[in-house]
């Protein structure tokens, strides 16, 4: 296939968007010379990733903006996390779930911090997995097997060894809940562990969500004094004594590749497990990374380097960058700027030293909103910013949410609609 130009160039910046209702947002307190100069020679718009009043979360929102509505192929976080991780749950009889080491109170009920302080160690996070990673659960046959992600992150995998599973199981994380086939984050929820519940009346959903309570019991009985823990409540830390689960997802039939899709060829550079599940799903070349740490002005050049050197081989280049929606979760507004500026000075500015903007097209977004104002995941609509060769600019100031919504490109009510419109614009 004869590569396309100009290259594109698909940056999404994990929540780095705000709330039109704050008054004064992360992207317009940051100084981003970069990003700014590129909003003055693009197009934008404002983007409803999941439709308009949805909170997304960030896998199905990533499974919209390359362009699949996940209302139609969305498969469950769980599982994405599991390929991310190279974990390929058996079909029919394991069930995969994304869970959170987090701190529950001593009845093993009320939800202290939901990511145990969010300041767990590897070596921490791995001696504590360890402990937990095969369980016999002790009815229908049933087992647990735990993996460590990164920092809090674990995947799940709950399984029977002769009665057929389901993934149509409520969460036991509460602050998602199950809309059908995808989960919301939710804004003002109570701090309870949920119990797993069947959302329909099958057997196989029934024995899944049994299944699941049974773990969450037995994690909390092993966790609690587990020598780890006790070192951490000694030094003034919270204990990792529980596992919250949410997203339940099985091995999925045949998903159209990116390219069948869509008619190009994508390569990805991603950082954590659930973008890079996604990617080893729809087929797209996955650039070898190393994982983020708090060093940005190492990791974002490392970046760099592999979105220049694969840009020659494939027709895009689909770049997620982690770093403003941790300190949103964190309600920390001077940690997000930090963060988007570090975005700007360290990968965006490095970048453009380094392609030809006459040759490179770009799309700049984000996954969904993540105001430190809310702390969470909310349904206010994501920027859009788009650069081509040619394209006349929409003559906009800089790139920020208030800003994007003066655009040409208006809104957008599905962000799996991005990607048929920048092919309409840059290709054909």
């Amino acid at each position: 296939m004869t590569l396309r130009t100009p290259r594109l160039i698909y940056l999404v910046l994990d929540g780095v968007s705000d709330s039109l209702e704050d008054e004064v947002t992360s992207l317009e307190a940051a100084d981003t010379p970069n990003l700014d100069s590129l909003a003055r020679k693009s197009k934008a718009g404002i983007v409803d990733v999941l439709g308009p009043g949805v909170a997304p979360e960030s896998d199905a929102a990533v499974f919209s903006l390359l362009g699949y509505n996940p209302y139609k192929y969305y498969v469950g976080r769980g599982v994405v996390e599991a390929y991310g991780l190279g974990i390929k749950p058996k079909p029919d009889y394991e069930v995969a779930l994304r869970g959170n080491l987090a701190t529950l109170d001593d009845d093993g009920v009320k939800i202290i911090d939901r990511r145990c302080g969010r300041d767990i160690r590897e070596d921490e996070a791995k001696e504590l997995v360890s402990s937990i990673s095969e369980l016999d659960l002790g009815l229908y046959n049933g087992y647990a097997r735990v993996y460590h992600g990164i920092a809090h992150r674990v995947v799940v995998i709950i399984g029977s060894r002769a009665n057929r599973l389901s993934s149509n199981i409520s969460n036991t994380d509460p602050g998602y809940r199950r809309i059908g086939i995808i989960s919301e984050a939710v804004k003002d929820h109570e701090p309870y562990i949920q119990p797993c519940e069947p959302l329909d009346n099958f057997m196989s959903s029934k024995i899944t969500a049994e299944l699941v309570n049974v773990f969450t019991k037995k994690v909390f009985e092993i966790l609690k004094n587990h020598p780890v823990n006790i070192k951490r409540v000694d030094e003034g830390r919270l204990p990792c004594n529980a596992i919250l689960l949410r997203d339940a997802g099985m091995r999925p039939g045949t998903l159209p590749s990116f390219r069948y899709l869509h008619g190009f060829k994508m390569a990805a550079i991603v950082e954590m497990p659930v973008e890079r599940g996604i990617a080893d799903m729809l087929g797209l070349a996955i650039a070898d990374v190393p994982p983020p740490t708090p060093d940005k002005e190492r990791d974002y050049p490392i970046r760099v380097d592999k979105t220049v050197e694969m840009i020659r081989y494939v027709d895009a280049v689909y770049v997620h960058l982690k770093g403003p929606d941790e300190p949103g979760h964190d309600g920390d507004f001077e940690g997000k700027v930090k963060a988007i500026e570090d975005i700007d000075r360290f990968f965006l500015s490095k970048l453009l030293d380094k392609i030809d903007l006459s040759k490179t097209a770009f799309i700049i977004t984000a996954d969904h909103s993540t105001p430190p104002s809310q702390r969470g995941h909310t349904a206010d609509p994501v920027p859009l910013y788009l650069y081509a060769p040619n394209l006349p600019p929409d003559g906009l100031k800089k790139f920020s949410e208030r800003e994007a919504s003066k655009g040409s490109l208006g809104r957008i009510t599905g962000g799996w609609d991005i990607i048929p419109i920048v092919k309409r614009i840059i290709w054909v």
